[in-house]
């Protein structure tokens, strides 16, 4: 039973082909793109709308130099939230609820704010590894400290990702099962369950916007730190 409940998280391969590279270019191509014309569909004006919502969000604390990652995080922010959604969908591979995936995303993107703050302001960047006003006994403790934690950003941010939409996938499958083997022979239990499947399903619509919120939201604080 717990091989069958983990076999939705394996890459599928298709004549030796891993279809997690199509998985991930899709959303690249499902998503509408911008025209010269005045007027646009609905469609594309809500996505816009959205962007620009976000772009407010996220970039209001950031910085006029952090500005010019809006493009970026707006980008990855569309792009986590359709993969996320296209998991959600029967019989479809989830690559955002692969580790190694999300590590691939999140790993460039901190490093990038890493090395902007080493070469914009390598002071206050070596700064935020020892508050001010530690003692001295303190200070090659809390050094370490902060260094490790520092390091563990991507790992956390992956972590995160991964893990909530893991545990999604996994409960929407537990009760579907249970809806399954109830229907026939306990009507009366089926339904209840069937509507709370249902209920969870819009949960977890909810989460998977939430989650690349989240993710870019955690990136722009630490781009925040390095501008």
């Amino acid at each position: 039973l717990a091989l069958d409940l983990f076999d939705q998280f394996q890459s599928p391969v298709w004549w030796s082909i891993p279809l997690v590279v199509v998985a991930v270019i899709v959303p690249a191509l499902i998503l509408p793109s911008p025209t010269a014309r005045w007027l646009e569909n609905r469609v594309l004006a809500a996505q816009n709308w959205s962007i620009g919502q976000f772009t407010l969000q996220v970039f209001l604390p950031v910085g006029i130099p952090g500005h010019k990652w809006a493009l970026i995080l707006a980008s990855l922010m569309m792009y986590l939230t359709t993969l996320n959604l296209l998991g959600l969908l029967p019989y479809t591979f989830s690559p955002t609820a692969q580790l190694s995936i999300n590590l691939a995303l999140a790993f460039p993107l901190w490093l990038a704010t890493v090395i902007i703050g080493l070469r914009n302001q390598p002071t206050q960047t070596f700064g935020h590894l020892l508050p001010e006003g530690t003692p001295m006994l303190l200070i090659p403790v809390l050094i370490i400290i902060e260094t490790i934690s520092l390091l563990i950003r991507p790992i956390a941010l992956s972590v995160r990702l991964t893990a909530n939409l893991t545990a999604g996938h996994l409960l929407i499958h537990l009760i579907a099962m249970a809806v399954a083997v109830l229907l026939p022979v306990m009507t009366v239990v089926a339904i209840p369950t069937a509507i709370l499947l249902l209920l969870l399903m819009l949960l977890e619509l909810a989460v998977a916007v939430i989650q690349a919120y989240v993710f870019v939201l955690l990136l722009s604080l630490y781009l925040q730190e390095n501008v």
